[in-house]
């Protein structure tokens, strides 16, 4: 059950279970899968720096093919995390910069990459562990 106050949202000890109510997860489950991608995240993390074009954003994050950087950049687009302007010249120029929604993408995304930093050496333990048990 949740429980709601006045100044926000206050969740009962069950918070989990109420943020999935209504249609199931679905949305959450949608929203989670486009943001916690490994494209979405350095994206997002790449345009905390600033306004770039199509070119220097490709440039900036090895290993992505440009099908994968324009197909992330249109779901950020559709999603309101990324905002992107047409320049009406010769050749076009399309500039991508971080929308307020995006930017407040950054501080728990800064967590989870610093909750990884700071679990590599067990989790690499534990895969060692589990590979020699398991061959």
């Amino acid at each position: 059950m949740c429980v709601r106050e006045a100044q926000g949202v206050v969740m009962s000890d069950y918070e989990h279970t109420c943020m999935i109510r209504g249609d199931g997860g679905q949305t959450i489950r949608a929203i989670l899968d486009q943001i916690c991608n490994k494209w979405t995240l350095l994206i997002v993390a790449t345009l905390d720096r600033g306004t770039l074009r199509f070119t220097e954003l490709h440039q900036q994050i090895p290993g992505i093919s440009q099908r994968m950087l324009t197909l992330t950049l249109r779901n950020l687009e559709r999603d309101g995390l990324v905002a992107r302007t047409v320049f009406a010249e010769v050749p076009p120029r399309v500039e991508y910069a971080l929308t307020a929604t995006g930017k407040s993408l950054i501080p728990p995304a800064l967590a989870l990459a610093g909750w990884a930093v700071e679990h590599v050496p067990h989790i690499e333990a534990s895969r060692a562990a589990y590979q020699t048990r398991t061959g």
